[in-house]
């Protein structure tokens, strides 16, 4: 009688990756990553990926305090926040993954704003504005003597953080009087119905409602020439001060875990098909490369904090070779 053959042993597949990856932080990163954990349960059916969205700084107190694998954040790390990360024993890989340029909108019945330059945003948004710049002729005499609504991000967006620091020179200095909000959808309706209204956003969430705002071209500092956001000016770096690459933070102790492994990877390999998917910019192809090598290589840190706005994110990845 024939000995049976012995079954082969199983290999292992992407069917058999089992677990749970937990996101949570930016309302900005928030539908990339969204995007990834669907195609990535795709592929990987028994793995479940929650994506939280609690604003960036939300974000980074859940990951600080091991709550989650990922913080998605559209700001890098602050002093504090590393600090508390530091103090928990929570080491990081830091990967920027796509481009979002932030968008000035006003209301589409404004006749009078046809661009802006980074002064008159600051005149606007400034501490010193608060209860005292409150009319459009204020900020040019030709433009009507009407009250200027102002909604912007909440002080816990790492939106908020960005526009603070590119506009008034330091982050999170802004006037107090304005309608605040981490949701982005309830800005777009507070411009979308009031003419006098201004407001600011990612560029994703304004091209999407195209029909209810109207984007403002940006005036160049360097240039002089006004700007209008899109795939192309973000990407090649003509649209300062208000574009700006948007993270992951990755926990070191969570990447020992296959599943999250093979999140991270599939993330970083998917991002600029995903992103621009959504509405966001791709980073350049070379920047994508940097951006593995550091994750293949473990470099925890971050280089991008206190970075100077309008250096490409190469220069700022090769800094670390």
């Amino acid at each position: 009688m024939a000995t049976p053959t012995p079954a082969p042993a199983p290999t292992p597949t992407a069917q058999r990756l089992s677990g749970l990856v937990t996101i949570d932080g930016s309302s900005t990163v928030f539908p990339i990553s969204e995007a990834v954990a669907e195609e990535f349960q795709k592929q990987y059916p028994d793995v479940q990926v929650t994506v939280g969205i609690s604003g960036t700084g939300g974000g980074f107190k859940k990951f600080c305090a091991k709550e989650i694998d990922i913080s998605d954040a559209s700001r890098p790390i602050k002093d504090s926040e590393l600090q508390t990360c530091q103090q928990n024993g929570v080491e990081f890989i830091e990967l920027p993954v796509a481009f979002d340029g932030l968008s000035v909108v006003v209301n589409p019945q404004n006749d009078w704003v046809d661009h802006l330059t980074v002064d008159e945003l600051k005149k606007m948004w400034e501490p010193a504005a608060q209860g005292t710049v409150t009319r459009w002729n204020q900020i040019r005499p030709e433009w009507p003597d009407e009250p200027l609504n102002l909604y912007g991000a909440g002080t816990d967006s790492g939106t908020f953080d960005y526009f603070t620091e590119a506009i008034v020179g330091e982050s999170g200095a802004s006037r107090g009087d304005y309608t605040a909000s981490e949701d982005d959808n309830v800005l777009v309706q507070g411009v979308a119905g009031d003419v006098n209204a201004l407001g600011y956003f990612g560029l994703a969430y304004a091209v999407e409602n195209a029909g209810r705002v109207k984007i403002v071209p940006i005036v160049n500092p360097k240039t002089g020439e006004p700007v209008m956001p899109s795939l192309e000016t973000v990407k090649n770096g003509q649209y300062v001060p208000l574009s700006r690459p948007i993270f992951i933070y990755v926990s070191m102790t969570a990447i020992e875990r296959p599943e999250v492994d093979a999140f991270v990877r599939f993330y970083l390999e998917n991002a600029a098909a995903l992103a621009e998917e959504v509405g966001y910019i791709p980073l350049p192809d070379e920047a994508y490369q940097l951006v593995m090598e550091r994750y293949e290589q473990r470099k925890t840190g971050s280089v991008f904090q206190g970075v100077e706005v309008g250096v490409s994110i190469e220069e700022v990845l090769r800094r670390e070779q």
